[in-house]
């Protein structure tokens, strides 16, 4: 799965900002701090636009869950890293902007009138059936939104699909025959899959000390914080009936079934206390929030020392994220919940990071060393065999083929038939993981015509892909992009 995420990130990226505002729900996910440039706060500037922290932000947040999804929940921080993702984000928004330029550029623009029919129309919004402004507002606020910035994005969404529509076009009978030609092309194939157990690795210690003293700086301790904690446990707010009824009726479309059905007050009676409860919690919190940072915190609040880090984190990923952007000038942080107390931090001091020694660093010597080796020797084996290897022989693959190939994986075969197809070479090698490559010899073409009733619907897609892919590389020459990121 991490193979065809990697292959694939850059169609992503293209198609995921088409429906920027299908976000409500999809959770919200930092990543620390920046420095931005710009007086007036804006991450980057494309054309007359500017691209704000919040739209970045957003921006990476909804790529977090597309990926967690096709990870079925098991996607995190270091695989974000690892994928770009903070960079993917940026490229999104840079040509949603480079879109809306283009959009300002021809004075279009999407009137309240078509707004409002695409909100009315969510049924995230709807109460009993139908359109709810109240539930409305308080769905964008429990999804840390306001109504400003959502209509701006939907806007803004709506806008880019204006632009877009203008340059569609009907698939021709002559394109339609020409990618039904491409797709009915079919290959024989000789081939050898070669992977780390044909390679002979040296993983004595002197040969990983070796590799470790050439790359010291890639093993370095994660910075840890040193701080001072207060932990304000759950307090009872004692309201009465009357504070209850005032509070429900206020908020009662936070109080709610598992279909979305707003809960009478005797149903709703113990969230409602537990809601009061949080509020004087919090209430308390604050006071004391308010008194540590004057230094008037009385005698009787336990103040507690704890040093964390990325590895050792009691906290959410949120609140060390928080914690990371403290520094020795500003070092409070506002209460923040967990579980159901409130914890009111401190920062100490920051601890940076250290190179690691060998014997900490080992595991993940070990780990690049062998991944590192294998990817080269593989490449020596496969240059020096590939001319005259003998392998196996498949049967006709064509490009959407699901014919197994002895040795790949399900994935591995698609990555190796969509290279195969690529290659412009009747023998050679294509590299399907950083353990496996495959030698390949083509014995024989043919062309196998199929009937494909959704051949139109392939070409629209394609003729879409490539025109939206030429129309941000031309609008990049027509409007500067500036970014005041650091760090990116």
């Amino acid at each position: 799965m991490i193979t065809w995420m990697q292959r694939h990130r850059k169609y992503l990226v293209i198609t995921i900002w088409i429906s920027t505002f299908a976000f409500i729900g999809a959770g919200f996910v930092g990543w620390g701090q920046y420095s931005y440039g710009d007086k007036a706060g804006a991450v980057a500037k494309v054309g007359d636009i500017a691209i704000n922290q919040r739209e970045w932000q957003q921006a990476y947040s909804r790529l977090y869950g597309q990926y967690n999804k096709v990870f079925q929940g098991n996607f995190d921080e270091k695989q974000a890293e690892s994928f770009g993702l903070k960079q993917q984000a940026m490229r999104q928004v840079v040509e949603q902007a480079l879109i809306l330029n283009l959009a300002n550029s021809y004075n279009l623009e999407v009137t309240k009138d078509e707004l409002s029919k695409v909100i009315i129309k969510q049924d995230m919004f709807f109460d009993n059936g139908k359109f709810s402004k109240k539930l409305y507002i308080n769905v964008l606020k429990q999804n840390n939104l306001n109504v400003t910035d959502y209509e701006n994005d939907l806007r803004n969404s709506l806008l880019i699909q204006k632009v877009l529509s203008l340059f569609q076009s009907e698939p021709l009978a002559l394109e339609e025959k020409v990618i039904a030609t491409a797709s009915a092309i079919a290959d024989k194939i000789e081939y050898k899959v070669l992977s780390s157990a044909d390679v002979t690795l040296d993983t004595s210690d002197a040969a990983l000390k070796a590799f470790w003293q050439a790359r010291q700086q890639n093993y370095m301790t994660n910075p840890s914080y040193t701080l001072k904690v207060i932990v304000q446990e759950p307090v009872s707010a004692k309201a009465d009936d009357t504070a209850i009824n005032e509070y429900y009726t206020a908020n009662r479309t936070d109080f709610t079934d598992d279909d979305g059905k707003i809960l009478d007050l005797e149903l709703a009676k113990d969230a409602v206390v537990a809601a009061l409860n949080d509020k004087a919690t919090n209430k308390q919190a604050l006071r004391s929030y308010i008194a540590f940072k004057k230094n008037k915190l009385d005698s009787s609040v336990n103040v507690t020392e704890l040093t964390i880090s990325k590895e050792k984190n009691p906290y959410t990923p949120e609140i060390f994220s928080e914690v990371t952007a403290l520094n020795i000038t500003s070092p409070y942080m506002k209460p923040r919940k967990v579980g159901n107390s409130y914890v009111i931090i401190k920062l100490e001091k920051t601890n940076p990071a250290v190179a690691k020694s060998f014997e900490e660093a080992k595991p993940a010597v070990i780990a690049e060393y062998k991944s590192a080796q294998i990817a080269q020797k593989l490449q020596e084996l496969a240059q020096k065999s590939f001319e005259n290897f003998s392998g196996q022989i498949s049967e006709y693959i064509k490009p959407d083929s699901e014919a197994p190939l002895t040795g790949l994986d399900s994935e591995e075969r698609k990555q190796f038939v969509s290279k195969l197809f690529a290659a412009t070479q009747k023998r050679g090698i294509i590299n399907v993981s950083a353990d496996k490559v495959v030698l390949f010899n083509i014995l024989d073409q043919k062309i196998e015509p199929t009937v494909d009733a959704a051949q139109a619907e392939k070409v629209a897609r394609l003729k879409a892909s490539i025109f939206n892919a030429s129309l941000i590389k031309m609008l990049e020459k027509k409007y500067p992009v500036e970014s005041y990121v650091g760090g990116n």
